[in-house]
């Protein structure tokens, strides 16, 4: 581990601790905003709500429901070890979904800000004994305090888009700085482990997206069975996880779609749940007859367009639409998970913009087991030919399949890299 920090860091450090006398003022706007929880500021602060248990503390963090959902498996088979376990993540909805996917005995907390004062407090609580950092949401203050503890930590899925390799490239010194302090890099593919060794993560392996070997998003039994009858012969498409612009799109083309397909009906499940009474807004404004499931509507017979605005629905909307549009592709915000949808059965639709899945949509493209729409005009083209063609997107979501089986295990690998240290934890603890 070098010794000597470079200049941007020592600077950043200086800069973060100068800022603790903002940060009231920060957590208020962002609790204004719903960007924070009401009763859970103090972890922010570093501050836990929960005690330590006993033993040998795993410690999980990513940023957010993407990066748990995608280590849940993983979790699971830490805490069938009898390990302790806690997890971090930085947004409401991760927390939310916490509460709901996490195996039992699991901690949740929200990960401090990088706030040196703060990090000193939530590392002098919990005394994690492994720190399992997820993707790519690395924050200088808390690696440091890690490495200063001796704190093994391990990067797991870790991702480096080429974007993101671009900007970390003009700090070469701090993320050499940063990456060198982690015992190993676990990356997604041999693209993103080439990415993270060019900026001097020592060892580096290239184990699978965890995503692909995630089970499928849950439903409830009774509520799919009662969308099912309301919906009954209906045809259906979906956006999924979609962004600002991409819902104007999908209503644009119901619109235009239901000329040829008066019984269409389009469920929408925006990345962001809050934004549900804007999206209705935009549909209205077309003319078109809307529900929201956050106000308790059903998807009923007049209902065009059904906004499902409310936290763990996508599972139960993968399982109704036999075609499904990716969001975050045609807004430029590096795509969402296909996987989801694709395990489930569905034909999955995209725009250009998928970086953040770059990988796997390069390999679901070339077998036909995706669909890639330049625009809003070539995303209604689509919808129209798959809607009269069942054979065709049939094709797709089978082709679609036989890839994420082809690319699947990436837990098994990940669990055996890190197994090592879990074991080492045990020796230990037996010999205490």
């Amino acid at each position: 581990m070098p010794d000597r920090l470079p200049l941007a860091l020592h600077v950043y450090r200086l800069a973060s601790g100068a800022a603790k006398p903002f940060v009231p003022h920060l957590l208020a706007k962002r609790l204004n905003g719903g960007k924070e929880h009401p009763k859970r500021l103090p972890e922010r602060r570093g501050e836990a709500s929960l005690p330590r248990p006993g033993g040998p503390v795993i410690w999980v963090h990513g940023a957010s429901v993407g990066e748990m959902l995608a280590v849940v498996p993983l979790i699971e088979r830490i805490r069938a070890r009898d390990f302790a376990v806690l997890v971090t993540s930085g947004t409401v909805t991760s927390a939310a979904l916490a509460e709901q996917r996490l195996p039992a005995g699991v901690l949740h907390q929200f990960i401090p800000l990088d706030v040196p004062q703060f990090v000193t407090r939530f590392l002098d609580h919990w005394r994690p004994d492994l720190a399992l950092f997820v993707e790519s949401d690395l924050w200088p203050n808390l690696i440091l305090g890690c490495a200063e503890r001796k704190i093994p930590m391990i990067l797991v899925n870790g991702r480096l888009s080429k974007r993101s390799f671009g900007r970390w490239r003009f700090a070469a010194g701090a993320s050499a700085a940063l990456l060198s302090r982690f015992e190993l890099c676990l990356a997604q593919s041999s693209a993103n482990a080439e990415r993270l060794a060019r900026l001097g993560a020592p060892h580096v392996a290239s184990t699978g997206n965890l995503k692909l070997d995630a089970p499928a998003p849950p439903a409830d039994t009774a509520t799919l069975h009662r969308f099912n009858a309301l919906i009954g012969l209906r045809a259906v498409v979906a956006a999924a996880s979609t962004h600002a612009g991409e819902e104007t799109a999908i209503i644009a083309a119901h619109r235009r779609l239901k000329a040829k397909v008066p019984n269409l009906l389009t469920l929408i499940a925006p990345r962001h749940p809050e934004r549900g009474p804007s999206i209705a807004d935009i549909a209205k404004v077309a003319g078109l007859a809307v529900g929201m499931r956050s106000r308790g509507e059903l998807p009923k017979r007049d209902v065009d367009i059904y906004i499902a605005d409310s936290l763990g629905e996508l599972g139960l909307i993968y399982r109704i639409a036999p075609i499904v549009f990716m969001g975050g592709s045609l807004a430029s915000h590096g795509g969402q998970n296909p996987i989801e949808p694709i395990r489930l059965g569905a034909a999955v639709v995209h725009g250009p913009h998928i970086w953040n899945f770059a990988e796997i949509y390069g390999r679901l493209d070339q077998a036909h087991g995706a669909e890639l729409v330049a625009d809003e005009e070539a995303l209604m083209s689509k919808l129209g030919a798959w809607l009269d063609d069942q054979a065709a997107r049939t094709a797709v979501a089978k082709a679609g399949a036989e890839i994420v089986e082809q690319l699947g295990g990436a837990l098994e690998r990940t669990l055996a890299a890190i197994d090592p240290y879990l074991m080492q934890l045990r020796l230990e603890q037996r010999a205490g």
